[in-house]
Order: structure tokens, then C-alpha cells, then sequence
């Protein structure tokens, strides 16, 4: 039976370490856990959300209703062919765990995606990526809860229409579905994708050659590039990434590209359009560093809000606000944040 507690504090489980508190909290470990709850009278009424990792949020209130935390377990092997394994692994498994499993094991496809924080079952929902890969690349299925009904069903690669850092289930299906498990296919033979970002010069210093190289150097090389970066949660209260890279026309890009010839762009294929880095935009205007009272932008890396100790969620937001409203001003661009906020 599913162990519902009230007035839980939910600072432990969120990476920002925002305080705030759920009116009810439960900790499902199994699928029968999940669908029991569902159909509990006593809260069928309460609005439920869904929390994996608490790392892809900003809590900017308590939660009057109900908080879940998909916690299920395991990964295993499901079949295999001559080229591919698919393994499934529970919505509660910790995504960097996963990954260093796999490598483990030589299961290649998901090395690029080292020390993303983070859940399994939330990685197809933000259909993450990093360093040249993304979920969908090696998606094969997963298993979701109707929140109404309690019926399991499987999703597809199409079904989940996913789109960059898009997914059917922050669209039309958003808090209809509860991910339980996603299956997994993985190369029997690796495609390594070297060319982004810093990871062949992060190889090249780590002495790997085109001989040596391996999805285990890889996912080294990544986590080497990402701890150099990117701020840990338990030092220092962040999400990572709080905005999308946005995407813009070719003709606008080239107009700004005269104005600030440094201007960073990678053209999108088979369209008329660019992607730029949100970090360089709001570096550019001036907010790399930025802190008022224990909200700030991180030093080293722009794309990140962080909590210096005792910032509370509204504060986070409000500068969120203002790296937005300033980006706009400055170069004519929209940026949206890829952290879900509540």
C-alpha cells in the first residue's frame, strides 16, 4: 500500500533547493503502486504532480496538491539482434546511472548524454540531449499510466512526436500520462559523435586517438567537460540549462551576424534556420555572474540561474524575467525557459 504523508517539505528534492512544501507527498516504487493511488477516492479530486529528479524545476510556491515522486526501479535486458540491445529501465532510475551502465557494458548510444541529472522517465518527456545526441536517437518505446483510467499503454517513437527539448507530453497529452518505464535501443556498434562542442579537444588532451577512442572515453570526456562547466547541485542550488538555445530565421541571424561578427549559429538542416546558443546571447548582454541577494547567473556558464543558499522560487523567476526581457531588447530574440516551473 502506497504511503501517503502530509506537509512534506520538498527542498530535499528539488536541485535548486528551493523550500517549498506538498500538501500530500507519496513515493511510488512500483507500477501497482502507481495505479493504486490513482484510484484512491480520497484523492481523486487533488491535483498530482509528477517529480522525478527534481532537477528540470522551479518551484516558485508550495504544492497544495499532491506531489508523486516516480521512484521504480531496474534495468534489464530485453532482447538483442545482431546489431542492437534494447534495455528498459524503470521511470526512477537515476539517468547518469543508467548511462554508466550502459557504457559498462558497451551498450553505445547514450555516452553524449553523461551527467545529465535527471530520471529515466523524464528524459523522453524533455527528449534531453547533449553533445550531438538526443533521446530520440535511441528511443524505442515506453510504458505510461492513464492518470483517469489506470490502463498502461505503449508509446512509439512517433506517438511521442518528440521535437528539441519537445515531447507529445508537454503538449496535448501534458499531465494525462504518468511514464513508468522506457525501452531503449542501443548499438551493437558504436557511431561516436565527436565533432560538438569541445569533446574531440577534451579527447585530444586526454591522449585518445582515433585507436583508442571508445564510448567509455567518450562519456569520461563529456563528464570532464560538463564538471568543468556546469555548477554541481550540491554545492550550489541550480537546474542546469534553464533556457532552450532558440531558433531563429537565417535572415535575422545574418543581419546580427554583421552587428557582432563573433555572433555563435548552427544552421538547422533542410530549413531557413539557425540555432543560437542562449548562453552566448545572455552572456553578451551582461548577466554572466549576475547575483542580487541569493538569485544569480553563474559565473561560468550564463545558460545557468542558480540559488546561492536562501533564494526562494519567485526571486529566481523574477531574474529569469529580466535575462529574458533583455535578450529580447538586445537582439530581437525570444528565449523560453527549458525548466518546467510550478
Amino acid at each position: 500500500m502506497v504511503n501517503v504523508q502530509s506537509n512534506v517539505s520538498l527542498k530535499p528534492f528539488n536541485t535548486f533547493g528551493i523550500q517549498a512544501t506538498a500538501r500530500y507527498w507519496a513515493d511510488v516504487q512500483t507500477l501497482n503502486d502507481l495505479q493504486t493511488l490513482l484510484q484512491i477516492n480520497a484523492y481523486g479530486d487533488v491535483p498530482k504532480t509528477i517529480l522525478g529528479g527534481g532537477s528540470n524545476l522551479l518551484l516558485t510556491g508550495d504544492v497544495e496538491g499532491m506531489v508523486i515522486r516516480m521512484n521504480i526501479q531496474g534495468i534489464e535486458l530485453v532482447r538483442q539482434d545482431e546489431t542492437h540491445w534494447w534495455i528498459k529501465a524503470g521511470a526512477g532510475v537515476n539517468w547518469h546511472s543508467f548511462v554508466l551502465y550502459c557504457v559498462k557494458r558497451g551498450y553505445a548510444g547514450v555516452e553524449n548524454l553523461s551527467l545529465i541529472p535527471g530520471t529515466v522517465g523524464a528524459a523522453p518527456m524533455q527528449n534531453i540531449g547533449a553533445y550531438g545526441v538526443e533521446i530520440e536517437q535511441v528511443f524505442e518505446s515506453l510504458e505510461a499510466v492513464d492518470r483517469q483510467t489506470g490502463e498502461v499503454r505503449t508509446f512509439s517513437r512517433a506517438e511521442c512526436q518528440f521535437g528539441y527539448r519537445e515531447s507529445i507530453f508537454k503538449h496535448e497529452l501534458k499531465g494525462q500520462y504518468v511514464i513508468t518505464s522506457v525501452t531503449f535501443q542501443l548499438n551493437k556498434t558504436p557511431i561516436f559523435h565527436t565533432s560538438y562542442g569541445a569533446i574531440q579537444e577534451t579527447l585530444d588532451q586526454m591522449g585518445i586517438t582515433d585507436s583508442t577512442v571508445s564510448i567509455k572515453t567518450i562519456s569520461d570526456a563529456v563528464i570532464r567537460i560538463r564538471r568543468s562547466k556546469l555548477p554541481d547541485p550540491a554545492e550550489i542550488g541550480n537546474a542546469g540549462s534553464f533556457f532552450k538555445n532558440p531558433e531563429i530565421d537565417l535572415t535575422h541571424f545574418q543581419q546580427l551576424r554583421q552587428q557582432y561578427p563573433d555572433m555563435p549559429g548552427y544552421p538547422l538542416a533542410n530549413t531557413e534556420r539557425v540555432k543560437v546558443p542562449a548562453g552566448w546571447l545572455i552572456e553578451r548582454c551582461g548577466w554572466k555572474g549576475y547575483r542580487r541577494g541569493d538569485a544569480g547567473v553563474h559565473a561560468k556558464q550564463a545558460l545557468v540561474l542558480v540559488n546561492y543558499g536562501a533564494a526562494v522560487g519567485s526571486e529566481i523567476l523574477a531574474l529569469a524575467h529580466e535575462v529574458q526581457q533583455s535578450v529580447g531588447v538586445t537582439f530581437g530574440i525570444d528565449i523560453n525557459p527549458e525548466v518546467n516551473i510550478l
